[in-house]
């Protein structure tokens, strides 16, 4: 039981970005989708935000149990931040 907890935390916090050709993006290591639209995708990893910016952008795959999520679409860049740094004005404002 131990190990199996072990490799469940394993594969939560290993993450991984493969983009191919600019028009499909894999992420791996995913915990849960923030927010999503045709021009940003914005998903957590164990102790980042990964924001994925585009044109036409739409999920083709989001596989929670296993960290999973595929986006298609023109891929203009990808940022990791934290998530102390995420909020805006708004988020700082009330602090």
């Amino acid at each position: 039981m131990n190990e199996l907890m072990n490799q469940q935390k394993y594969s939560v916090s290993r993450t991984g970005v493969t983009i191919e050709n600019r028009e499909r993006i894999s992420v791996t290591g995913i915990v849960r989708i923030d927010s999503f639209d045709e021009s940003e995708v914005c998903a957590r990893v164990e102790n980042s935000i990964v924001s994925i910016f585009g044109q036409g952008l739409h999920i083709s795959r989001l596989d929670l149990d296993n960290g999973v999520l595929i986006v298609d679409g023109f891929i203009s860049g990808v940022e990791y931040s934290d998530q102390e740094n995420k909020g805006g004005f708004l988020g700082r404002l009330f602090k």
